[in-house]
């Protein structure tokens, strides 16, 4: 009997998330929630929940998550049907209700609901719902820290930002933030940097020959390689086009620049500072 006791006690927390997804979905697809007002109406459905006196009753279980048969559905949501993102909102419930309940979860558990966060943020970017998958990532990095997971941490800290950038207006913000991942992958992949090193160096180097004037190009090719390292005496350029002076100055900052950031991120990564 209190087996079929904490079965039953189970099975009506996971009705009632159920429920309550359905219900926002619908309240969403009506326009009745705002979007700047939708995130703080589901943590009103979070909390709710979590205060539910049958979660203490469920007891704690170190090799599994409770909610498995909600997390089940998540992959099935087919957008354009009615009330299709209703499985998705469930699994982030129960999710964030396992996340920031009563009962305190084991290593493995963390590692379990680590790995659901990272399929519902993948699901909910994948159905465009940046907003939600946000919330999923954020999670997904805070557990894996928890458990010293370093590689995941940065798997989904890069996934992270790349879903709070699809949050943003299009405009210069948004811009800017794509500029820093195809740079360095937000600081997570530093040596992307190394990869636009060369490709400066390259550019810089090929209007160098377009300015060489009296200059032979075995010299030139060394200025351009040597002055991203090192800035050259401006008589390095003396028989070369007037603006060749520019180029080099120009490069010079942008070397300064570069290595100065690529070694900062390599410190932080290394260091996790």
């Amino acid at each position: 009997m209190p087996g079929g006791d904490a079965s039953w006690r189970l099975n009506s927390v996971i009705d009632d998330i159920a429920n309550r997804a359905l219900r926002y979905t619908k309240r969403l697809d009506r326009h009745e929630i705002a979007d700047s007002a939708a995130l703080d109406d589901l943590d009103t459905q979070i909390e709710a929940l979590i205060d539910r006196p049958e979660l203490l009753a469920l007891g704690r279980q170190s090799n599994k998550l409770r909610f498995g048969t909600l997390y089940a559905q998540v992959p099935d949501a087919a957008p354009g049907e009615e009330a299709w993102r209703a499985p998705l909102l469930a699994g982030l419930i129960a999710a964030e209700v396992e996340f920031r309940g009563p009962l305190r979860l084991s290593p493995i558990q963390n590692s379990l609901l680590a790995a659901q966060y990272e399929t519902l943020a993948g699901e909910l970017t994948r159905c465009g719902m940046p907003a939600y998958a946000v919330r999923a990532w954020s999670a997904a990095v805070e557990l894996y820290r928890r458990n010293k997971n370093v590689g995941a941490e940065d798997r989904c800290g890069l996934a992270l930002a790349r879903a709070r950038r699809a949050t943003f207006a299009r405009g210069w913000r948004r811009g800017l933030s794509a500029v820093s991942d195809l740079l360095c992958g937000y600081g997570y992949r530093p040596f992307w940097l190394l990869g636009w090193v060369v490709v400066q160096i390259v550019i810089c180097t090929a209007l160098g020959l377009l300015w060489a004037g009296d200059k032979s190009w075995t010299d030139v090719v060394y200025l351009g390689v040597l002055t991203f390292l090192n800035p050259l005496d401006p008589t390095n350029a003396v028989g070369m086009a007037p603006q060749a002076r520019i180029l080099f100055a120009t490069e010079a900052w942008l070397g300064a620049v570069s290595m100065s950031v690529f070694f900062a991120l390599l410190v932080r990564r290394w260091f996790r500072l």
